[in-house]
């Protein structure tokens, strides 16, 4: 059996993290799907950036929206919206033969709205109607502007991928943003099987402390974070709060594991495909690791519950003058400015792409 489809045994779902139009034109996607069991694709501005500028596939479409009259955003989120609904359409018999817990792609607002509530509230819902498919979260950063957006845009019920959480703190915070949201649903007679996602960046941890830790300790830290936040989800699917909301119909929001590609050249290029396995979870992987793993990725062992292996070690990376907490805070601000830089650019190449492709005709070429 492969190593793809024994984590889906296990009962963990593999995503992609990545989406361009010539995954899709080349049938590539489909294949994936097929071959690897993929379940759902993710995607952000910086994969959507290096789709664009590096690739000619867009460059019909731009020149036409160009010609529309659209440009910026409003062409940006046509050209993601188009290739999103292609992608949830491949996705379209998963969801519905999982009820709706497996088979989504993924669609973020604008970066630059971070620190914006009401206007992310007011962009989630737009996009959700726009894309016209049920497999589409729409991606909100778990910052304080965010968790209230994510509150209500779960009671509004538009599906929810939290993103830019780095540790348990910030999952929680994403967890009690979402049940608050289905309690009032629940509380005003609508249905409560609104779903959502919570993504957990792991790998980033470890770029950031590369420098501050003994070489035994590297490449430990994010896998740590990773077991401690997955005992308290798994605590809180337990929880008394949750049990209820449960019988009320909810849908668990699960936990996602994202930036699970190996940054460290010294390490083995599938480490956090392989450390993440965890029943009731979804990994989100780069295109790369994914063909990495189906080749010669292995099963060797199953996260552990409890989290006290996790503690050990960020015990013992505390001893080294590690603070995780002001680390986290930093990764979650490091991470929003890093995705409006590539909003900033694709912006930038879209702009770029269309005056040149405006150009010939302009010259009677």
């Amino acid at each position: 059996m492969s190593a793809t489809r024994q984590l889906q045994d296990l009962g963990q779902s593999l995503w992609l993290d990545n989406i361009t139009r010539g995954l899709l034109a080349s049938g590539t996607l489909g294949r994936y799907i097929a071959e690897f069991g993929l379940t759902g694709l993710t995607s952000n501005p910086t994969i959507f950036d290096q789709a664009i500028n590096t690739a000619g596939l867009y460059d019909d479409a731009i020149h036409q929206k160009t010609l529309e009259g659209k440009s910026g955003e409003a062409l940006f989120f046509e050209l993601a919206l188009e290739d999103l609904t292609r992608a949830a359409d491949l996705f379209r018999p998963i969801y519905d033969a999982s009820a709706g817990v497996d088979g989504w792609v993924s669609l973020e607002v604008s970066p630059l709205l971070a620190n914006d509530s009401a206007a992310t509230i007011a962009a989630a819902a737009q996009l959700h109607a726009r894309a016209q498919r049920p497999n589409l979260f729409i991606k909100i950063p778990g910052n304080a502007a965010g968790l209230t957006a994510i509150e209500e845009s779960i009671f509004a019920g538009v599906p929810i991928n939290v993103t830019l959480l780095f540790s348990r703190e910030h999952y929680l915070a994403a967890a009690e943003a979402y049940m608050r949201g289905i309690e009032r649903r629940i509380a005003a007679g609508r249905d409560p099987r609104v779903a959502s996602v919570a993504s957990l960046f792991v790998s980033r941890w470890d770029v950031a402390v590369k420098d501050k830790l003994a070489p035994a300790q590297r490449n430990r830290l994010g896998i740590a974070i990773a077991g401690r936040t997955y005992q308290a989800y798994r605590d809180l699917l337990h929880s008394p709060r949750w049990q209820k909301l449960a019988a009320a119909g909810a849908r668990a929001q699960r936990l996602l594991w994202a930036s699970t590609g190996t940054k460290d050249a010294t390490a083995r290029d599938v480490l956090y495909v392989e450390a993440l396995a965890a029943p009731d979870t979804i990994n989100t992987i780069p295109e790369k690791t994914l063909l990495a793993f189906a080749e010669h990725g292995k099963l060797q062992q199953v996260m552990p519950v409890d989290g006290r292996e996790a503690e050990t070690v960020l015990a013992q990376i505390a001893d080294q003058g590690i603070d995780a907490a002001a680390i986290a805070a930093e990764l979650q601000r490091e991470g929003a400015a890093a995705f409006a830089k590539s909003w900033r650019d694709l912006i930038v190449t879209i702009a770029t792409k269309s005056a040149a492709l405006a150009a010939p005709m302009a010259s009677g070429e």
